[in-house]
């Protein structure tokens, strides 16, 4: 019988790894800039070797490749990945980076000659924490804003008009009130008041209840008929609160048609009405959505994209100091400590510009794509989908994913996060450019809206309508795209127009 015993192997294999650079390029690409700003924050904090980038633009532009500066550093070997190495490893999609080898030996060394990042972040170091969560590090309630949006993502809508109620409720107060004019809003989205109001009154369904009015008439009306109980004599009286203010009861129940006892009872169900709905959702200060990216249009009629530099953090690495403290140091741990600093400060200098060079490109991309609806309106979005994008600025359609995610542009016809640009398309009946899908629901709508009681117009009228502009669709779209908005069909429509059953 052969003896039992030990026996210590050491073997090597290829690995697929996360390396803690690549989890930190995922993680600063799909913050928003209010996210990232909170995030350098705690890394000024943490490294004695960061600081604030405070120069002019011009004066940042001249400085020194933050990689050279860093590498004077005494004790830095930087032998990990560029920001550009980590945003190919993203772009391939396979959001992990091939280690040179991997033991699977205790106690082997790493291999390539790796810095080992293990101990990262305990000395000072600490942006390579798997454990950072913006959310959890801005230690907040959710804002009524972002609680609107939330069900916004749930609703089913076309991309014109989720543009429009995006809109709108970045608009709303944090009492839960809409105060903007109506008007002027359809005016600068290019679309009508009725078109606005129609997805107003979506929006006015969303929780809490009496949310996006734009009356304290019109909140407790809401919540009323929410309960089922806005009948005449209740509507009555939300509609004379001035008397209710000025206690002239006798005028209130000659108002509402009732008697003391009734009036009491209406008041007190009244009073436990929530007259500001939007109260009990954290407070979100003066803005809470900033744009990460403005366009603006030029004198020639082109349009600038530029990188929001308000709300963009800028940080340098003090060399100065750097070779200081490094001349001071005396044990192994103290040697350690510097030159993980300097490797995190080095990387997320990097870091901050690839990022930044990231959404520039991908956000100007969308504009020169989506310049028809920056000029004309919500009618004129084009199809557009992240291969597209992907394949025009040389990425991975996961990369443009992440970041068109939670980033907002500010455009000339309001504030927009980068994914509502993002369309399906249907195809030219000329074998032309293909049109958005919500750009021909926004025609269907259109048409329906100008429809009179002699002239209802079938699923079939209107793809025949459809067709003579060039749009190639079929009769079940039409029907599908209709039953989507909450439109009746033709019968139907015919049958109210007229006042019949």
């Amino acid at each position: 019988m052969a003896g039992l015993g030990h026996k210590l192997e050491a073997r090597q294999g290829q690995g697929l790894v996360m390396t803690p650079q690549l989890q930190q390029a995922i993680k600063l690409l799909q913050l928003n800039n209010m996210e990232l700003a909170e995030f350098v924050e705690t890394e000024l904090e943490r490294n004695p070797l960061l600081e604030r980038d405070e120069r002019s633009d011009a004066a940042a532009d001249e400085r020194a490749d933050p990689v050279e500066a860093a590498d004077t550093a005494p004790g830095a070997e930087l032998s990990f990945d560029t920001p550009e190495r980590a945003t190919e490893a993203i772009d391939a999609d396979t959001e992990a980076m091939y280690s040179d080898s991997k033991s699977d030996m205790a106690g082997a060394e790493p291999a390539g000659g790796a810095v080992d990042w293990s101990r990262a972040g305990k000395g000072g170091g600490g942006f390579d924490s798997e454990t950072y969560d913006a959310a959890a590090n801005s230690a907040r309630e959710k804002t009524l804003r972002e609680h609107l949006h939330d069900q916004l993502a749930d609703l089913a809508l076309a991309a014109s008009d989720r543009l429009i109620a995006a809109h709108l409720i970045d608009l709303a107060d944090e009492d839960g009130y809409l105060r903007a004019d109506l008007d002027e809003t359809a005016q600068r989205l290019g679309v009508t008041r009725s078109e606005t109001e129609a997805v107003l009154e979506r929006l006015q369904q969303f929780e809490p209840c009496g949310v996006m009015a734009r009356s304290l008439q019109e909140c407790l009306a809401l919540q009323l008929k929410e309960r089922d109980r806005l009948d005449p004599a209740m509507a009555a009286l939300v509609d004379n609160l001035p008397l209710l203010a000025k206690h002239d009861y006798a005028a209130l129940k000659a108002a509402c048609e009732v008697d003391g006892e009734d009036l009491e009872d209406m008041i007190g169900e009244l009073k436990r009405l929530t007259p500001k709905p939007g109260l009990g959702f954290g407070s979100d200060g003066a803005r809470s959505v900033e744009p990460d990216v403005t366009v603006r249009e030029r004198p020639d009629g082109t349009w600038a994209v530029e990188l929001n530099t308000d709300t963009l953090p800028r940080v340098l690495m003090n060399n100065r100091y750097a070779a200081q403290i490094s001349r001071s140091a005396r044990s192994d741990e103290e040697k350690q400590f510097i030159t993980e600093c300097a490797q995190n400060a080095s990387w997320l200098v990097k870091s901050l510009d690839q990022r930044a060079r990231t959404i520039l490109k991908v956000s100007s991309e969308i504009v020169r794509q989506q310049d028809a609806f920056l000029a004309k309106g919500v009618a004129w979005l084009r199809p557009l989908n992240l291969k597209t994008v992907a394949d025009a600025v040389g990425m991975h359609e996961s990369t443009v994913s992440r970041v068109t995610s939670n980033k907002y542009i500010a455009t000339p016809r309001g504030l927009f996060e980068l994914k509502y640009f993002f369309t399906s398309s249907i195809a030219s009946a000329d074998g032309g450019e293909a049109y958005s899908a919500e750009a021909v629901r926004y025609r269907i709508k259109a048409m329906i809206d100008s429809e009179t009681p002699d002239a209802v117009l079938s699923d079939d009228a209107i793809v025949d309508r459809l067709l003579s502009d060039g749009v190639d669709i079929a009769r079940r779209t039409v029907a599908k795209y209709r039953e989507a908005m909450n439109i009746p069909s033709s019968v139907k429509r015919r049958r109210i127009m007229k006042g019949v059953g």
